[in-house]
């Protein structure tokens, strides 16, 4: 009989029982809640209404602003001014009509006190033009001087103008005041061609004059009525009024100044009047 043995690593393999792992148990159920709660959240559960997008609100467009209007290149056109007659003199040649009218209008006697006779319509042209200025030339002026000499008093400290140097103006401010306002805008329009004409050679290419005219007479309605002694002050020959609002204003205003209120009040009476005509001329009231 044979003797055998058998060998320790011919033995049948056998895997050992492992031991049991409390925590992976843990993570296993903890994992499977996870799920449960996923699958109830999103398939389970109702779906919600989507959320309406709102959009940011539309302002309304803005109403286009209107472009300004032009400035018509006439604002006081005188209608009757075609009707001027064609025979009308030129201008070099104007003064024996200017001077006619002017007589009838004025009187002879004020005529040939107060105006200058020649050159009338360039004169009368230049003086509209300058009296809404600083300044107005008096070379330029279709009437003499005032006589005599301006009149300024000392008043305590000041120097004011004297009342007495008003009636240097009286003559001029009477034989204005007794002009008929429509006669002599009957007679500015039936002869309006010579007027533009001057302005025109004076350096005012396709302006109106009838426009500059009415310029000129609401800067001498705005000058304001003082009911006090106005102050002077002399710092080279002439005398300036003391109030710098003043003597910055138009040559035309410091004029109804210098003459008392008054004679302004006077002369701006009748130049309402001129001022209606002109515009019933212009076809405006």
């Amino acid at each position: 009989m044979e003797n055998w043995s058998v060998r320790d690593d011919d033995r049948p393999y056998v895997r050992p029982v492992r031991s049991f792992n409390p925590w992976l148990a843990v993570a296993a159920i903890g994992a499977a809640a996870w799920l449960g709660a996923f699958y109830f959240r999103y398939w389970l559960e109702p779906a919600r209404p989507p959320v309406p997008q709102v959009s940011a609100p539309v302002e309304p467009a803005a109403a286009p602003v209107p472009a300004p209007q032009p400035e018509p290149a006439i604002r006081h056109p005188l209608e009757t001014a075609a009707a001027a007659p064609e025979s009308l003199p030129t201008l070099d040649n104007s003064d024996s009509m200017m001077r006619d009218s002017l007589s009838h209008l004025l009187g002879g006697k004020a005529f040939a006190d107060i105006v200058v006779p020649y050159q009338l319509v360039r004169r009368i042209v230049a003086t509209v033009d300058n009296l809404p200025r600083r300044t107005a030339p008096t070379r330029a002026m279709p009437f003499n001087a005032v006589p005599g000499a301006f009149a300024a008093v000392a008043s305590g400290e000041s120097t004011i103008v004297d009342d007495a140097n008003f009636a240097r103006y009286a003559p001029y401010v009477n034989v204005f005041e007794a002009v008929d306002a429509h006669a002599l805008v009957a007679a500015y329009v039936r002869v309006y061609p010579l007027f533009q004409r001057a302005y025109e050679e004076l350096g005012y290419p396709g302006k109106y004059f009838n426009d500059r005219l009415m310029e000129a007479i609401d800067d001498l309605l705005a000058t304001p009525d003082i009911d006090a002694p106005l102050k002077l002050m002399r710092p080279r020959v002439l005398y300036e009024f003391a109030d710098p609002e003043l003597e910055t204003r138009s040559a035309g205003e410091k004029t109804l100044l210098r003459m008392g209120r008054q004679n302004a009040a006077r002369v701006k009476e009748k130049l309402w009047e001129i001022r209606r005509e002109l515009l019933a001329a212009s076809g405006r009231r």
